[in-house]
């Protein structure tokens, strides 16, 4: 199982066509941070933050679930959270899910169960 917070420096990143496994087929408590990974900025890169795409996934679906998406500036573990005004940050869905998370302005991300009830599995991949 995967720590709470990862200490690794410098964390790994997420490049175009990566898909990172935050969690992956994990049984995570509620609570319980993934690995966090590194955004990379890129020249011209537009003002209005950048679009993040993730899936979750179960072995065997949870009762009830609530999972997040959370960015940081900097690679603090009391600076992620849910930035404010982006869309598609977090799921309640116990069948799993796809989303895309738009405008988001951050240089780190990881994924964070805030509560979960059975269920079996837990795989969420940010997709890069």
């Amino acid at each position: 199982m995967m720590p709470n917070y990862n200490r690794q420096v410098p964390p790994y990143s997420i490049f175009p066509g990566d898909a990172a496994p935050a969690f992956n087929n994990e049984a995570p408590a509620a609570g319980q941070a993934s690995q966090q990974f590194a955004l990379p900025n890129y020249a011209g890169f537009p003002e209005n933050g950048r679009t993040i795409r993730w899936q979750i996934s179960f072995a065997t679906a949870p009762t009830s679930v609530n999972i997040q998406l959370q960015t940081a500036i900097n690679d603090v573990d009391a600076q992620y959270a849910v930035p404010t005004g982006a869309a598609t940050m977090s799921s309640t869905l116990t069948a799993g899910d796809n989303l895309v998370a738009a405008g988001v302005r951050a240089n780190f991300v990881r994924a964070k169960v805030i509560a979960i009830s059975g269920g079996t599995g837990v795989t969420v991949q940010i997709l890069g």
